[in-house]
């Protein structure tokens, strides 16, 4: 019987911890930066500025490229990179999302582990990864410093 007490609190221990763990990550993103947005901030601005510019194919191969998340996390992760996309978007003046922005997004909104499921999804769709192979190199952290965010 005692190690029945002890086994569960440790699990609630470690359970309590990772949902802490993630409650936290949220807060620190709330957290406004330097100019006075949060990262989720930049997210809302960046998705409300180019909801309208999205279609349908784009809006699909997203959802493709986004599968491989847990579907707890797929929403999450679905507006992190469709905002990352929209940025890259207003970066380069695009009337709409096309292909070429949205690989450019993704490849730039997510963790470099994730890049070999990209290129193995996009030589399934017979897309060629060669304009890319730049921004593969790139880490985010170069990114960040490059980019710009409107005033």
């Amino acid at each position: 019987m005692d190690y029945l007490i002890v086994l569960w609190g440790i699990l609630l221990i470690t359970l309590m911890s990772i949902g802490g763990f993630f409650m936290f990550r949220k807060f620190l993103k709330r957290l406004p930066k330097e100019d006075g947005n949060s990262t989720l901030d930049w997210e809302e601005y960046y998705m409300d500025k180019t909801k309208h510019m999205w279609g349908n194919s784009e809006k699909k191969l997203l959802e493709e490229l986004v599968s491989p998340v847990p579907e707890l996390f797929r929403d999450v992760a679905r507006q992190k990179i469709a905002s990352k996309i929209g940025e890259v978007a207003l970066q380069k003046h695009q009337k709409k999302i096309t292909q070429d922005v949205l690989i450019e997004g993704y490849i730039i909104a997510t963790p470099k582990r994730d890049h070999k499921f990209l290129r193995k999804k996009l030589r399934e769709k017979e897309i060629d990864v060669t304009p890319y192979e730049p921004l593969f190199k790139l880490s985010p952290e170069t990114y960040r410093r490059k980019q710009k965010r409107p005033q």
